[in-house]
C-alpha cells in the first residue's frame, strides 16, 4: 500500500480455504490420579498412560511420552514406551 500514490496500490479479495486444522490438542485418555508406596520396589510398574487426539489422520496419532530433561539426569522414575499410545 503506498499512501502518497493511489496509482502504486491495488485491493484484491483473497478467500482461503482450510482443509484441516488442529482444532483438537491431544489428551490424555484418562484421568490419572497415581500414587507411589514408599516401598515401590526398583522396576515395578506404577502407572500405564494414554493419549488421544480427535484430529486426523483417522487410524490416531502416535504419541511419545518422555521425562523433562531436568529430572531425566537422576530419575526417580524411567518412561517405557510399550509401542502403544
Amino acid at each position: 500500500f503506498f499512501p502518497d500514490n493511489p496509482k502504486q496500490s491495488s485491493q484484491i479479495p483473497v478467500f482461503i480455504r482450510i482443509l484441516d486444522i488442529n482444532d483438537h490438542a491431544p489428551e490424555f485418555a484418562n484421568y490419572y490420579e497415581t500414587f507411589v508406596c514408599e516401598n515401590a520396589k526398583a522396576g515395578q510398574l506404577i502407572q500405564t498412560v494414554s493419549a488421544i487426539d480427535k484430529d486426523q489422520p483417522p487410524r490416531g496419532h502416535k504419541f511419545f511420552f518422555e521425562l523433562v530433561p531436568e529430572f531425566a539426569v537422576h530419575p526417580n522414575f524411567s518412561v517405557v514406551d510399550n509401542k502403544g499410545n
